[in-house]
């Protein structure tokens, strides 16, 4: 099977070859990846691990954001970005946000708003034959993803406030980041032919324990945004996916109303996230992706605890209905020998230059 046989027959719950995998990790497990693996690039780790998805984008063809003399970055709405070196690698933070504030919609004029007309799409054609053997993704986490991207801009304890008081400012960004996240996506919709198997969006609704905001206010707020989105990738002949972090149980029968057909990241250690469970009451309708958790047993366990989580994955879902991966970035602290365990059980890792320690 090519990888997009397998991801397709996964999504139709056809079986398959091997569980489809994705991967999400920081640049220093990147790097520890290739030296265990001997790879000279970071592009090659994702094919030394069997990944089977590659992410279609846009080029940006949008004014320069530039460089300040401190170092700091200009981003897409105007935020500004700082680069952090420590012992374990490079970090990115935001030392301005543009919409800290402002508490009134008429002063959002001198803010940037970026515009689907920066994307380049002159190479997603070439992009989607080059990868053809693979699931291709439009989208990310990143889409949409109002309370998470408007806080990085505004502050997150305002956002929190701005959902509970329903503040103008912030329902005027919800328009704004609807309005580009939609039309960019339908450029590369438009520019991929057909080719485009999954659009992607994210909205973190949980924390470990319950709900980050009330299924009301999701549903009055945001639900009108992301079935318009779903609703474009539908029409284009793509399913959908969300990143939906944390503990998000009552969330799901609206979900899956809105048009959702993948849910991920599935974040087992948190409240009423059992993934039996799940598979039980809505693994008729949605198909999963993720579960193997990034904060127990992936940086804590064995290599035979890990090993034992993946085949009980693969017992639950033996002929689709599991895209298998972390349950969020794999972060630094995590064995190297948990990481290839983990790809290795499920079939998928390929290039391993040498036993892991203890095998």
């Amino acid at each position: 099977m090519t990888s997009r046989q397998r991801v397709l027959s996964c999504l139709n719950r056809t079986g398959y070859d091997r569980i489809p995998v994705q991967y999400h990790a920081v640049g220093p497990v990147n790097e520890e990846l290739m030296r265990r693996l001997g790879l000279s690039d970071p592009e090659q780790v994702a094919p030394a691990l069997g990944v089977d998805f590659r992410w279609i984008e846009s080029r940006y063809g949008g004014p320069e954001l530039r460089t300040f003399p401190d170092g700091t970055t200009e981003g897409l709405w105007g935020e500004r970005w700082s680069t952090a070196h420590n012992k374990d690698g490079v970090f990115q933070d935001i030392i301005h946000q543009p919409y800290a504030g402002i508490t009134d919609v008429s002063q959002l004029a001198r803010c940037r708003e970026p515009s689907a007309d920066w994307c380049d799409t002159s190479n997603i054609a070439e992009d989607c034959r080059r990868q053809e053997q693979f699931a291709l993704y439009a989208g990310g986490a990143g889409h949409l993803d109002f309370l998470n991207g408007i806080g990085r801009l505004r502050g997150q304890e305002q956002v929190l406030l701005d959902v509970a008081t329903e503040e103008a400012v912030f329902l005027e960004l919800v328009e704004r980041r609807f309005r580009y996240f939609h039309a960019k996506v339908e450029r590369v919709l438009e520019a991929a032919g057909g080719r485009i198997d999954i659009v992607w969006s994210g909205e973190d609704l949980g924390t470990q324990l319950g709900p980050i905001i009330s299924p009301r206010s999701f549903d009055k707020l945001f639900a009108d945004k992301y079935r318009a989105y779903f609703e474009l990738a539908h029409r284009h002949g793509a399913k959908t996916a969300m990143h939906v972090c944390g503990s998000i149980r009552r969330f799901i029968p609206r979900l899956i109303d809105l048009g959702l057909d993948i849910l991920d990241v599935v974040q087992v250690s948190a409240a009423d996230m059992d993934l039996k469970a799940l598979r039980d009451e809505f693994g008729r309708e949605l198909v999963f992706c993720g579960s193997m958790c990034v904060q127990t047993v992936l940086p804590h366990g064995s290599v035979e605890d890990v090993a034992a989580e993946v085949r009980r994955r693969l017992e639950l879902f033996p002929d689709g209905g599991l895209i298998f991966g972390p349950t969020n970035t794999i972060e630094i602290g995590t064995p190297v020998e948990n990481i290839l365990a983990m790809y290795r059980a499920a079939g998928s890792l390929r290039g391993l230059t040498r036993a892991p320690t203890g095998e």
